[in-house]
C-alpha cells in the first residue's frame, strides 16, 4: 500500500499533487480516499475542505483510481505463489466451501483459480457486466435453490476490485463486475468508503464483511492470515471477536516481518490465535524467538532454515500448502487474507 501511494504520488500534478500530499499528511491511501468521499458527499458547491470544493474532491477520487488501476494492471507478477495456494484450493476436500478473503485489489487469485480449473464463486453473476448477488452470498446449504456446492470456493474481495466499477444507468447506485478492466473514465469500485451518508454506495461491501463475520463464526474453524498488515481496524475487530467466541477454532496469523502491536496484544492472551514470524512466535498465549533443534532436522527449507520458520513468506506458505493434502473433514471453513 505505501508503494501505491508513492506511485500515485509520482503520477500526479499540481492542484491535485498538492491536495494528496495534504490530505495524506496524516492518513494512508485508503484513509485518503474515505476523505475524499466523505467531502463529496456533505461539502455544498461553494464550500471547501481541505482545500477542495466537491467537484475537485470527485475529479482527484477518480484520477487516484485510475492510476491504482493502471498500476496493478500492469505490473508484471510473479503468479506462482498464488497457483500454489489454488493447487492447493483445488484438492481441498473439506465438509464446508473454502473461503478466500482478500482485500487486494488485483486479480491474481481469479487468474490462479482460472489456471487450476478451480470454480468459484465470488458474488456476482455474469460475465461482461455481472451483477451481484446478496442472496447467493449470505445462503446457506439449508438454502437449496440458491446453494453453490461446496466444491466451489468462494473468492470474497472486501475492498473492491480493478474491474469493479459503478452501474451509472441504474436508479439506485449498484456495483458491476466487467470482463476486463474498466474503461478509461469510469470509477472504480474499490475501497469501501465508511460513511453512512449514502447506504447504497456501501453495497456489496458490507454484504461481504458480514460474510467474513459468519464465516469466523463457524465452529470448529481454521482461519489462515498471510501478508495482512492488520491496519483494517473493522477487519480486526470480526477476527478477534471470532477468537473470543469460539475457543475451539483457530486463527494462524503469518507475518513476513514485526508481529503488529493490536495482533501481539490479543494472541498473549487468546491461545487460539498463534502468530507466527521468521524469527518469533507466540503460540499459546506465549512469545519467544525460535530456536533450532538439538538434533539436525530435515524440514523442508520453505518451513525451516537457519534457526528461521519461513511460512511467515507468502510464498514459503504456498509452497507448503500445495503438497499438504486436507485429509480428515476436522475443518469446516478455511480463509485466507493476502495484502502482498
Amino acid at each position: 500500500m505505501a508503494t501505491l501511494q508513492s506511485r500515485i504520488l509520482s503520477r500526479l500534478e499540481g492542484s491535485q499533487l498538492i491536495a494528496f500530499k495534504r490530505i495524506t499528511s496524516t492518513r494512508n491511501l485508503e484513509q485518503a480516499l474515505t476523505r475524499l468521499r466523505r467531502i463529496q458527499a456533505v461539502v455544498e458547491v461553494d464550500d471547501v475542505v481541505d482545500g477542495l470544493n466537491g467537484a475537485q474532491a470527485i475529479d482527484l477520487d477518480a484520477s487516484i483510481c485510475r492510476i491504482i488501476i493502471d498500476e496493478l494492471t500492469n505490473v508484471k507478477a510473479d503468479l506462482e505463489p498464488v497457483g500454489r495456494l489454488a493447487a492447493w484450493v483445488a484438492r481441498a476436500d473439506y465438509a464446508k466451501p473454502v473461503e478466500l478473503f482478500t482485500v487486494n485489489y488485483d486479480t491474481l487469485l481469479e487468474q490462479a483459480l482460472e489456471s487450476q480449473g478451480v470454480p468459484y464463486f465470488d458474488g456476482f453473476i455474469g460475465t461482461l457486466k455481472a451483477r451481484f448477488r446478496t442472496d447467493m452470498v449470505e445462503a446457506t446449504s439449508d438454502d437449496s435453490d440458491v446453494w453453490l456446492p461446496s466444491f466451489y470456493a468462494r473468492l470474497w474481495k472486501l475492498h473492491g476490485s480493478v474491474n469493479w466499477t459503478w452501474d451509472t444507468d441504474a436508479s439506485i447506485s449498484q456495483v458491476l463486475r466487467l470482463g476486463s478492466v474498466i474503461p478509461a473514465g469510469a470509477l472504480a469500485a474499490i475501497f469501501p468508503s465508511d460513511a453512512k451518508y449514502e447506504e447504497s454506495r456501501r453495497m456489496p461491501f458490507v454484504v461481504l464483511q458480514d460474510r467474513m463475520r459468519r464465516a469466523l463464526n463457524e465452529p470448529e474453524t481454521l482461519f489462515l492470515v498471510s501478508g495482512y498488515a492488520w491496519a483494517d481496524e473493522h477487519l480486526n475487530e470480526l477476527i478477534f471477536d471470532a477468537v473470543a467466541r469460539r475457543p475451539r477454532s483457530e486463527v494462524v496469523a503469518f507475518c513476513f516481518a514485526e508481529i503488529p502491536p493490536s495482533l501481539a496484544e490479543k494472541a498473549l492472551t487468546a491461545p487460539n490465535l498463534q502468530v507466527i514470524t521468521q524469527q518469533e512466535a507466540i503460540i499459546g498465549g506465549i512469545r519467544a524467538p525460535w530456536s533450532g533443534p538439538e538434533k539436525e532436522t530435515t524440514l523442508p527449507a520453505d518451513i525451516w532454515e537457519n534457526n528461521r520458520c519461513n511460512l511467515g513468506d507468502f510464498a514459503a506458505l504456498t509452497t507448503f500448502l500445495a503438497r499438504s493434502s486436507s485429509g480428515p473433514a476436522l475443518v469446516h471453513s478455511g480463509g485466507v487474507s493476502i495484502e502482498n
